[in-house]
C-alpha cells in the first residue's frame, strides 16, 4: 500500500513537472506569439479567474453527466489519449478504456447518489491548465457518503478543453 501511494505521488509530481515545463509563463503573465506572416509580436494575457471559471464549467458539466448516469457524455470530457490514475486501480489508458471504467463505476453506484466537483485551484496558460479539486458524493437523503480530492491536466484542443491526465484518491471511503 505504501508503494502504491509513493507511485501516485511520483506520478503526480512528474505530471506537474512536465506541465510546468510545457507552460513557460504562469497564469496572468504575458505570452507572446510571433505571426509567421510578419515580424509583429502579438501579446496576450491569461486571466486566472477566467481560466478557473472555464475549468469549473467543465466540472459542473461532468457532475451533471455523472448524476444523469450519462456514460458517453462523461467519456467525452477526455482526450482520446488521456490517462486516468484511479484510486486502488491500475492505470487506465485511452478514452475507450476510461469509458469502460466509468461504465463499471456507474453500474456499481446506488441510485439517487449525486456527485459534486469543486475546483479549488487552477493554474496554467492559454492551452494547458492544471486543476486541483475536491469531490463529494451524497446519498439520496443528502448525507455525505464519500469525499476525495483530484488533480486534472486539461489541454485545449480545437477550442475545447479536454482532460489529458486525471488522478484522484479518497479522503473518506465510500459507505
Amino acid at each position: 500500500m505504501k508503494r502504491i501511494n509513493q507511485l501516485k505521488s511520483a506520478t503526480a509530481f512528474a505530471a506537474f513537472f512536465l506541465f510546468a515545463i510545457g507552460c513557460s509563463q504562469p497564469a496572468g503573465d504575458k505570452t507572446s506569439d510571433v505571426n509567421p506572416d510578419s515580424t509583429q509580436i502579438t501579446t496576450t494575457k491569461t486571466d486566472p479567474a477566467k481560466l478557473k471559471e472555464e475549468i469549473q464549467a467543465q466540472e459542473t458539466a461532468w457532475s451533471n453527466a455523472d448524476n444523469a448516469r450519462d456514460i458517453k457524455s462523461m467519456a467525452a470530457f477526455y482526450a482520446d489519449d488521456a490517462v486516468a490514475l484511479e484510486n486502488n486501480q491500475p492505470m487506465v489508458v485511452g478514452r475507450a478504456a476510461i469509458e469502460k471504467n466509468v461504465e463499471s463505476y456507474i453500474a456499481k453506484r446506488k441510485k439517487g447518489v449525486t456527485t459534486a466537483y469543486d475546483v479549488i485551484d487552477v493554474f496554467g496558460c492559454e492551452n494547458y491548465a492544471t486543476e486541483v479539486g475536491k469531490i463529494t458524493r451524497k446519498d439520496s437523503t443528502g448525507k455525505t457518503i464519500y469525499a476525495g480530492k483530484y488533480m486534472a491536466i486539461w489541454e485545449k484542443r480545437n477550442g475545447k478543453w479536454v482532460c489529458i491526465r486525471d488522478i484522484g484518491n479518497d479522503d473518506v471511503k465510500e459507505k
